[in-house]
């Protein structure tokens, strides 16, 4: 039998409405912390849409593995992974960009609410994948942002892509926008070392750091290169309904 003791009832009205958002309403400002109670129930419907959006993604980035694992016997994805921001974090970057604390708004001016990041073999397949993918008449491309090509100045080296897919619900059919990230398996290495060390000194990375860090992600690059020419001599350039 377990012993442990009952959850502590929210003993005020903000306490129960904090509860639901996932927050602790009560170090903010007491404006902000009932918009933000208020916002609470809306957002579990919103996050609703949004995870749903992020599975049609998954389904279509799984549909493309097996497809080519078992008809062409070479899958040049190696992973999919999903996120969707929390309720906190929206509220930190709606701050930032200095949005009203409104759904509605967010829904419209934040397109990344939900992500996913495709790992590829290779550079090439990172654009392979993406073009498959938008090629889809249910998806609408948005924006694209190619990092592979023209790198950022710290050395993070990404596609990333935009796009909206529809959620069918009892209700009918809406569109949602989701973010998704192109990268190599290397690529994906040195932006998880990145984000670790900025998060390490809180943004605010030592030069000399920071100047290794573009040194690694040539050496990301290098390898990227050398391991694609490898797998071309041994076995090809991969399918030719790649091309």
């Amino acid at each position: 039998m377990d012993d442990s003791p009952e959850p502590t009832a929210p003993s005020t009205d903000l306490e129960r409405l904090g509860a639901g958002t996932g927050m602790d309403l009560s170090t903010m400002p007491p404006d902000l912390a009932r918009r933000l109670a208020t916002i609470g129930a809306d957002y579990r419907q919103l996050s609703l849409e949004y995870e749903f959006a992020l599975r049609e993604v998954e389904t279509k980035m799984h549909i493309l593995q097996d497809e080519f694992l078992h008809l062409h016997d070479y899958n040049p994805i190696e992973h999919v992974s999903t996120r969707l921001k929390t309720l906190d974090s929206l509220v930190a970057k709606a701050n930032r960009r200095e949005l009203p604390m409104d759904l509605d708004v967010w829904r419209r001016e934040i397109l990344d609410i939900a992500g996913t990041r495709v790992t590829c073999s290779f550079r090439r397949d990172a654009y392979r994948v993406f073009d498959l993918f938008t090629e889809r008449q249910d998806v609408e491309v948005i924006s694209v942002k190619d990092y592979i090509a023209q790198p950022k100045a710290n050395g993070y080296s990404s596609l990333h892509a935009t796009v909206r897919v529809p959620v069918y619900l009892s209700t009918g059919v809406i569109l949602i926008p989701v973010e998704i990230q192109f990268r190599t398996i290397a690529m994906d290495f040195w932006a998880s070392l990145d984000h670790k060390i900025k998060y390490k000194y809180d943004g605010e990375v030592p030069a000399e750091v920071a100047d290794e860090l573009q040194e690694a992600a040539q050496a990301a690059d290098d390898l990227d290169r050398r391991m694609e020419n490898l797998h071309d001599r041994v076995h090809g350039s991969g399918p030719t309904l790649f091309v």
